[in-house]
């Protein structure tokens, strides 16, 4: 994990569960005496990344639906502290406003970048009910000045009708849906299930999700190889453009893809968490010269 990730170091339970004393419910010793949590049932999930964001980060509200996708908090963590290397490699400190595509319920990355480091943030989305409980989120954590959200109304766009023409994004964050339908979710989610010792409930996703936040016609390719076509058309307006890449094998065609863009310089960061590796790729589409003009 990255250096400034603040579980690095796994989860002091004692800790977590006297500042959220609901986790208690959910906390157990496992066969070696360690305190953990059961990573297949998602109220338990859920418990514990509330605990982490109240403990670590100071979000005191965070309340969504049950059937959306709880992300894990180190991880997200981890793609924010990658960005903030990049952004700090090309020179770029300060007013950083970043655009999170595809912001779901729980408005996960904007509230990490802002406490982390301050970022501003506009944060996309094709639901509707997603972007309400992501208002009311920053409602209640007084987060109005510093996150802008932003509804997507044509589900092919990913990046028109959410970028003006002429505004000026720091960097892209996003975290494509990974799968075609719903029967290759459900596939996944029975693999990381019988994973966990877990075979009985074959209906239950350990993190949750809706159809929107997994599944893309096409899958994670199609949606990147969409993304990056769009991006193209907006070529000075973003700085860096990003995204999560879950599958290695889908790199190769989007530098070819990139190239044949445009972009002007392409950059794939690993992204480790334990035993799981995935990646970061990041293009620009700027000049050298247009990059040093950028914060003048």
């Amino acid at each position: 994990m990255h250096k400034h990730n603040k579980h690095s170091k796994g989860y002091n339970f004692e800790v977590l569960k006297a500042n959220s004393p609901e986790l208690e419910a959910f906390v157990f010793k496992n066969n070696f005496g360690n305190e953990t949590v059961d990573f297949a049932n998602p109220k338990a999930v859920k418990a514990l990344n509330m605990a982490l964001l109240k403990l670590y980060y100071g979000v005191d509200y965070w309340e969504f639906p049950d059937e959306h996708l709880c992300p894990p908090i180190p991880g997200r963590v981890e793609y924010i502290h990658l960005l903030n290397d990049l952004l700090l490699d090309s020179g770029l400190e300060k007013n950083i406003t970043v655009l999170d595509i595809g912001t779901g319920a729980t408005c996960i990355y904007p509230l990490l970048g802002h406490t982390e480091y301050g970022w501003r943030f506009i944060a996309s989305e094709i639901d509707k009910s997603a972007l309400k409980n992501a208002q009311r989120i920053i409602d209640k954590n007084k987060l109005n000045n510093s996150i802008t959200l932003r509804f997507q109304e044509h589900k092919q766009s990913i990046l028109e009708g959410v970028i003006d023409t002429s505004e000026k994004i720091t960097a892209t964050l996003c975290n494509p849906p990974f799968y075609k339908n719903e029967a290759e979710a459900t596939e996944s989610t029975q693999r990381k299930l019988k994973g966990l010792g877990k075979h009985e409930d074959k209906s239950i996703r350990n993190f949750s999700g809706t159809a929107q936040e997994l599944w893309y016609p096409g899958g994670e390719k199609a949606f990147l190889h969409n993304y990056l076509y769009q991006s193209s058309l907006l070529k000075t307006n973003c700085f860096w453009y990003t995204s999560l890449v879950s599958k290695k094998e889908h790199i190769k065609s989007m530098k070819a893809s990139l190239h044949k863009l445009g972009a002007t310089k392409i950059e794939v960061l690993d992204l480790s968490l334990g035993n799981k590796i995935s990646r970061v790729v990041a293009w620009t589409f700027l000049s050298d010269k247009e990059q040093q003009a950028w914060n003048s």
